[in-house]
């Protein structure tokens, strides 16, 4: 199943790398300009999940999927930072936050694992805080 995952996900964005290239909307937008769409779909999300429509559901988690790799394929044109970056950092981040899934720590409850969660969240928060008067 991973290998038609790959495929499609390769495929769209090639098509949204197209989109940049082709259509004079999409190659003029920046990280600025499309930023409000996130938010918008993110609520028509929302809404969607509220309503338990799974239509719906499919076509905005569509939407915000797209705008994660739009803003991601902006930057990489930039030259700042790409998709992989993005999708190393959050690999990195569900293994740092879950050493009962990934380590020898073993948890039992959910509270035992949201208290980790924060525990780890916060001492993220403050080493990048370290040295900054």
């Amino acid at each position: 199943m991973c290998d038609v995952y790959a495929a499609k996900f390769s495929e769209l964005v090639k098509i949204v790398e197209r989109l940049r290239k082709e259509c004079p909307w999409d190659r003029e937008q920046t990280n600025q300009s499309i930023k409000n769409n996130l938010i918008e779909e993110a609520f028509e999300l929302y809404e969607a999940l509220q309503d338990d429509d799974n239509q719906k559901i499919i076509e905005e988690l569509g939407d915000c999927m797209l705008q994660v790799i739009f803003h991601c394929v902006i930057k990489n044109q930039n030259g700042e930072f790409g998709l992989v970056n993005v999708i190393d950092n959050l690999i990195n981040k569900l293994i740092r936050r879950h050493p009962h899934v990934f380590g020898e720590k073993k948890l039992n409850t959910k509270e035992e694992v949201l208290s980790q969660w924060d525990s780890i969240k916060q001492t993220e928060k403050n080493s990048l805080l370290d040295g900054i008067p």
